[in-house]
């Protein structure tokens, strides 16, 4: 059974940094393309960084470019989302997906 479990979303305020995680298991994480979407209130789920199968290859959004990194370990079926500078526009429900496959979503709200 495929689950993706993600972590490390709270409340930040602006300037402030957050390290997401996501712990996947139930199928070959190696194999995989990840990404990171996120959605806010009242807004479409949009994607946030992708990070290849081996992690040599990475993209972010123009809007997190330069604030945000995708990193992942393969020896540990994890993949991060490191977020520097943020901002109240950060504010979302961050997912991990693989595939077809959605975790159940972490909290991040900035705020003063």
């Amino acid at each position: 059974q495929v689950q993706l479990v993600e972590s490390g979303g709270g409340l930040v305020q602006p300037g402030g940094s957050l390290r997401l995680s996501c712990a996947a298991s139930g199928f070959t994480f190696s194999s995989y393309a990840m990404r990171w979407y996120r959605q806010a209130p009242g807004k479409e789920r949009e994607l946030v960084a992708r990070i290849s199968s081996g992690g040599s290859t990475t993209n972010h959004a123009d809007s997190v470019k330069g604030r945000f990194t995708i990193s992942r370990d393969n020896a540990k079926n994890m993949v991060y989302l490191q977020m520097n500078s943020l901002k109240p526009e950060d504010t979302a429900v961050y997912y991990c997906n693989a595939h077809i496959y959605w975790g159940q979503g972490t909290q991040v709200t900035v705020s003063s």
